[in-house]
């Protein structure tokens, strides 16, 4: 079954749902109004009825009180809590994509009604504004010229003619060319064979890097991993102060020098201290000055060197930070990061935050990499994986007519 089979099942079942529910509502207010009002009798008799009740719940209470009087105050905290199964987990991650894309959804959903205002024929003219109102969307350039492209074919393949049938054309081929670039992406992270796993983040700086590292370590931590963070950004005023306040904050520890150190000094000892203390996970901390992009990319050759010569197959993952509020911006860095060093995932932050959830399309379209996890909120377990069929729902549910 198809991404775009997926999100109709999806987009039906949670329609019919809805009306379900509408008319349980109109029953229970057609029973409320049907309902005959209790005679004097009948009021009296209930009453009665309801201070016996009372006064046997009463007794039986105190029985219990009584009963429960020497408990100890504490047995509450000694209580193990019920693990969530893993259906709710699930129903809890559709969830907060649904609510997590809503700005997208909305200003997508805006710029559609707009495209389809004045809307008279599928003509030249249509296409064109159609190609504008997705490039303002932050699908990115290239995948709106190629979906215009096809949807020319398309639209006349179709028979499309109302705006109801061209806008169910356009999101049905948006979904379609977002899963055929998506053959053999593997969105899960890799671990090492054995030995510790180590997880370089790159990213320019200000786009959430080390704030991500301090959520995936909490995340892992509470797997039951032994983490260790490598404060590798030695030049970033503060930086080093800020990732030792989240390794206190996730109860791991953390490699650290003064600032100004060697960043590859820090990840000599860090991954040294990794092997011999047997450590699940080794996260890298780097820094991000695209003005100085040579020395940059000098600095992070350099990391991955000294990684390798301790660990051949180190790092096992190297996943690119961006910013999803700030776009086609961040389609710019992954382009940079990737002419330079091997990505092999990206995390994009504040993706709750942004009208600008078009950009997950781009990214695949254009770099082929996969996003492995997603920023959905402010709170530490609100870095979710990513989940293309949520993602393909959260952006363009209600949106087919």
């Amino acid at each position: 079954m198809g991404l775009f089979d997926i999100f109709k099942k999806r987009n039906n079942e949670e329609e019919n749902n809805n009306s379900k529910v509408e008319e349980v509502k109109n029953d229970e207010t057609d029973a409320a109004v049907d309902d005959e009002p209790k005679t004097d009798d009948s009021v009296d008799k209930v009453s009665e009825h309801e201070t016996v009740t009372n006064g046997e719940q009463q007794q039986q209470s105190d029985q219990e009180d009584s009963k429960n009087s020497d408990v100890d105050d504490n047995a509450d905290e000694e209580k193990v809590e019920e693990q969530p199964s893993s259906e709710k987990t699930v129903e809890d991650d559709q969830t907060k994509f649904t609510e997590g894309l809503e700005k997208s959804r909305s200003t997508f959903g805006e710029r559609l009604n707009r495209l389809f205002a004045n809307f008279r024929s599928v003509d030249e003219d249509f296409f064109e504004d159609l190609e504008d109102t997705l490039i303002e969307s932050d699908v990115g350039f290239d995948m709106a010229v190629n979906l215009t492209d096809q949807l020319r074919d398309e639209v006349k393949l179709q028979n499309a003619k109302s705006k109801d049938d061209v806008q169910n054309v356009i999101i049905q081929k948006m979904i379609d060319i977002y899963d055929q670039n998506g053959n053999n992406e593997n969105t899960e992270i890799h671990f090492a064979a054995q030995g510790p796993t180590v997880i370089l983040f790159v990213g320019v700086n200000g786009v959430g890097k080390t704030t991500t590292i301090g959520k995936m370590a909490n995340m892992y931590k509470k797997q039951g991993k032994k983490v260790l963070l490598a404060a590798a950004d030695t030049f970033r005023a503060g930086a080093i102060q800020q990732l030792d306040e989240w390794a206190k904050r996730d109860g791991v520890d953390i490699v650290k020098k003064p600032e100004q150190s060697d960043p590859s000094a820090v990840v000599y000892e860090a991954v040294h201290k990794a092997k011999d203390e047997n450590y699940d996970i080794l996260f890298v901390d780097t820094a991000g000055r695209l003005q100085n992009k040579v020395n940059l990319m000098n600095e992070l050759a350099k990391m991955k060197k000294v990684l390798t010569r301790e660990i051949p197959d180190a790092p096992h993952e190297v996943l690119l930070v961006l910013d999803s509020t700030t776009g086609q911006n961040a389609l710019n860095q992954a382009k940079l990061f990737k002419e330079t060093t091997d990505v092999s995932g990206i995390v994009l932050t504040k993706l709750d935050g942004t009208a600008k959830g078009g950009i997950v399309l781009a990214i695949r379209n254009e770099l082929h990499v996969p996003v492995k996890y997603v920023g959905l909120g402010e709170k530490v377990e609100d870095l979710r994986e990513f989940n293309a069929n949520d993602f393909v729902y959260g952006l363009f549910k209600g949106l087919i007519k």
